[in-house]
């Protein structure tokens, strides 16, 4: 699969503060990216991530998962309400729930992810912590599409920063953040510019096109 050049649909997934959201919106208000944030949906009451949209006039709904009687017909729910305003592609920023394959099938290739590690390192929650309590000398973060796995998907890109010898999770984590935010927008405009292949998981990175 090769994404055509186009200008992305896209429907956002969050759980909390909504940072990575946040950047989404202000790099689409700049005109830097091309995309119409059709619907950002979170999973917890009093998630600054709805605040965010609604700041930014984006369409917002609250699915709280635990209304829904098992992970299957929540999934089936999130995917209800992403097609009926259109979305095409999915990412998650900062949605803390596993999908399951009702709704992977449903935008197979075309659900991203941003992870706080150098994916295979550190999957899972609490990846600054891992990284801290390991003793790693660089971490990072990673944009990777999302599969059946935890963090498992293949990778798209990834950006590195240094562990520091004073670092605990929290000021990691602080440092880590706008890295996390360029990457998952610049992954984002390199899909929109038809530059990102996934093919039998092997993903590919085309090189920009001339203007």
């Amino acid at each position: 699969m090769t994404a055509k050049r186009e200008r992305l649909k896209l429907g956002i997934l969050a759980s909390g503060r909504g940072t990575n959201l946040q950047a989404i919106l202000n790099a689409i208000d700049a005109g830097s990216l091309a995309a119409d944030a059709r619907l950002v949906i979170t999973n917890k009451p009093g998630a600054l991530a709805a605040d965010r949209a609604i700041d930014a006039g984006v369409p917002h709904q609250l699915l709280n998962h635990r209304d829904y009687e098992n992970r299957l017909a929540f999934d089936a729910a999130l995917v209800r309400a992403l097609r009926a305003v259109g979305a095409e592609w999915v990412v998650l920023a900062g949605f803390m729930r596993l999908l399951t394959p009702v709704f992977i099938d449903a935008f197979a290739g075309r659900t991203i992810n941003i992870h706080p590690s150098l994916l295979p390192a550190f999957p899972g929650v609490n990846a600054q912590k891992q990284a801290v309590d390991y003793g790693v000398r660089l971490t990072g973060c990673t944009v990777h599409f999302v599969d059946k796995g935890t963090d498992t998907g293949p990778i798209i890109a990834q950006r590195a920063i240094e562990v520091r010898q004073a670092d605990d999770p929290d000021s990691l984590a602080a440092r880590l953040l706008p890295v996390e935010n360029d990457l998952l927008v610049d992954v984002l405009r390199w899909i929109a510019a038809g530059r990102v292949g996934l093919h039998d998981r092997r993903v590919t990175i085309s090189a920009e096109s001339p203007e």
